[in-house]
């Protein structure tokens, strides 16, 4: 079956209403944006460099220094692919195909097909938009109750192959994931993973390449956990409640618009570490984005810069209740 380039019908994406308009920035080729009617979010965004300049990291230390422990996140959340592991190109899609191959369904998934694709969420749900978008394959079967259990039979072995993958760590964590896991861990500060992949997958990745003694540690909300996936709230407005936190106070670390959408629909601050996939895709409502988390010496943030985008929403709702008042 052709791989040519396909037009999906995708869920609509909650995006920001404010305007933005771009100021000068003191970083050189780097560009500061200011939300106007949201005097406290600002949108930090960085091209891909070598090493952070070191007037941004003065800037950061002075707006974290300023944080007190009582604006540390309640909960820090993480989306899987694309965030701890840059894992949809050469991982899930090669899964696929292997699959495909194995099930001799004559399908192959390039690299730029893919990436559409991954404007569903799940793995379920994005076999079934495309087989029923280009034709479903000559093996599958005929009735709808059938088909069903065809795909989840399909998925459970790409899952096996994905596993394989990471647990031959044939996949690395993305730059500065276990530093920030590692610090939000010893300031009390809660920790999970949320994510429209198979939870087997999720907890490999988190088991095999955090290590056990941090897995332990680590909740996993994934698959079909929530009905409805991202950019659905579902996952991480269930995450919020199981670990009995406010969304207000939890800081989500996303990849993609459908889950930067998720996160601020369920009211929670949400910073975008791009991905190989997801780079040109829209990003204005995020609070800070960045090309990666970073570990020193390229640092590009902390759970000190975490909590000081906490604090800036704490004191913008404080004085828009003021003005309210007035």
């Amino acid at each position: 079956m052709a791989s040519a380039a396909i037009s999906l019908s995708l869920p609509p994406i909650p995006s920001s209403s404010s305007s933005v308009k771009p100021k000068d920035s003191p970083f050189g080729h780097r560009r500061l944006f200011i939300a106007k009617n949201s005097p406290s979010r600002s949108l930090y965004s960085f091209s891909a460099t070598k090493q952070i300049s070191t007037s941004f990291r003065i800037k950061c230390s002075s707006a974290a220094s300023s944080s007190s422990s009582s604006t540390l996140p309640s909960a820090l959340l993480f989306d899987c692919d694309g965030v701890l592991v840059d894992t949809e190109k050469d991982g899930h899609r090669v899964s696929f195909n292997d699959t495909f191959d194995e099930k001799e369904l004559g399908v192959t998934w390039d690299v730029e097909l893919y990436g559409e694709l991954l404007k569903i969420g799940g793995g379920k749900e994005r076999m079934t938009a495309y087989f029923n978008k280009t034709g479903w394959p000559d093996k599958a079967p005929k009735s709808e109750e059938e088909r069903k259990e065809f795909i989840a039979s399909l998925h459970k072995r790409k899952t096996e192959l994905f596993m394989a993958l990471i647990e031959n760590r044939l996949l690395p964590l993305r730059p500065g994931v276990a530093k920030l896991i590692d610090q939000a861990l010893e300031k009390g500060v809660k920790v999970a993973v949320c994510s429209t992949s198979n939870e087997k997958a999720v907890s490999a990745v988190v088991s095999c390449l955090l290590g056990p003694e941090r897995a332990e540690k680590i909740q996993i909300f994934a698959g079909d956990v929530v009905p409805r996936k991202k950019p659905d709230p579902a996952i991480y407005t269930l995450a919020a409640n199981t670990l009995g936190v406010e969304p207000s106070s939890c800081v989500v670390v996303e990849d993609s618009a459908i889950g930067l959408a998720a996160a601020k629909a369920a009211g929670m601050t949400c910073i975008v570490t791009k991905s190989g996939y997801t780079a040109d895709e829209d990003f204005l409502n995020a609070d800070a984005v960045f090309d990666c988390i970073g570990d020193p010496p390229e640092e590009r943030f902390d759970l000190a810069f975490c909590a000081s985008l906490l604090e800036k929403q704490l004191n913008s709702t404080q004085r828009q209740g003021h003005m309210s008042r007035l």
